[in-house]
C-alpha cells in the first residue's frame, strides 16, 4: 500500500509557488538594455539610404505601416559605382556626434529564412579596417563577423537587437531580445555611426538577401 505524506506534499507545493513566483518576479525585474539610457531624437532626415548604384530605391528598399524592409541580390552593384564593395541596401542613422560617450542602437528585425551572409547591422567606422562589429546571418544563426556565435535558430520571427558601445572603453555588447548576448572590444575610434539593413558578406551570400526593421531607435548615456 502506498502511503502519502499530505504534510510533506503541502510543504512540496508551497516551496514550488514560492520559485514560480521568484522566477516571474527576476523576470519583471530583469534590468533592460535601455535602462539609464536617454533616448536620441531621430526623425527622417537621420537616416540615410543606400542601394546599389544603377537600381531605382523602390526595387530594393520599401517603407510601410511602421516597417522598413531591404533587399538585394548577389549579384547587384555597389552603392556607388567606384566601389569595390559588396551590394547593400541600407539605413545609416547620421546626424549625431559619436565619438565619444556610450552610445546605443535598438531596433526590431525579422529576416526569412533563405537569406544567408549578410550583414544586418553594423557599427561603421575604426581605426583599421571600415568597420568595429558586424552581427551577420548565416543559416539562421547571428554570428560576429564570420566567427563567433551570438544567438541562434532566428529565421522567420521578430527579435530584438540592442547594440551598447562605450566609445571612451572601447567596448561592445549586443543584447538579442533584451539577454546580453556577446562582448567584443572595438575596433578603435574612426567615423563611427550605426547602419541596419542587408549587405552581403565576402562569401558564401544566398542569392536573395532580405531582413525587416521597425522601431528603430537611439539612445546615449
Amino acid at each position: 500500500m502506498l502511503f502519502i505524506d499530505c504534510r510533506k506534499m503541502i510543504s512540496f507545493y508551497k516551496f514550488f509557488c514560492l520559485f514560480l513566483l521568484i522566477l516571474k518576479y527576476h523576470h519583471l525585474c530583469a534590468a533592460d538594455p535601455t535602462d539609464g539610457f536617454t533616448p536620441v531624437p531621430l526623425t527622417e532626415d537621420n537616416f540615410v539610404l543606400q542601394k546599389p548604384y544603377n537600381e531605382p530605391l523602390d526595387d530594393r528598399y520599401s517603407y510601410k505601416d511602421g516597417v522598413r524592409s531591404f533587399w538585394i541580390y548577389n549579384h547587384d552593384k555597389p552603392f556607388k559605382a567606384d566601389s569595390t564593395t559588396r551590394p547593400r541596401s541600407e539605413l545609416r542613422i547620421s546626424g549625431h556626434d559619436y565619438s565619444s560617450g556610450i552610445w546605443q542602437f535598438e531596433g526590431y528585425t525579422y529576416v526569412p529564412s533563405g537569406t544567408s551572409g549578410v550583414t544586418i547591422v553594423q557599427i561603421h567606422g575604426a581605426a583599421e579596417g571600415a568597420t568595429s562589429l558586424q552581427l551577420r546571418m548565416y543559416d539562421g544563426d547571428i554570428k560576429y563577423y564570420k566567427y563567433n556565435v551570438v544567438a541562434t535558430d532566428l529565421y522567420d520571427k521578430w527579435f530584438r537587437v540592442n547594440i551598447i558601445h562605450n566609445v571612451d572603453k572601447g567596448k561592445i555588447i549586443v543584447f538579442i531580445d533584451g539577454v546580453k548576448k556577446f562582448v567584443v572590444k572595438d575596433q578603435g575610434p574612426g567615423d563611427l555611426y550605426f547602419k541596419c539593413g542587408v549587405y552581403a558578406a565576402p562569401e558564401n551570400s544566398s542569392n536573395f538577401m532580405e531582413s525587416k526593421w521597425k522601431e528603430i531607435k537611439l539612445y546615449k548615456k
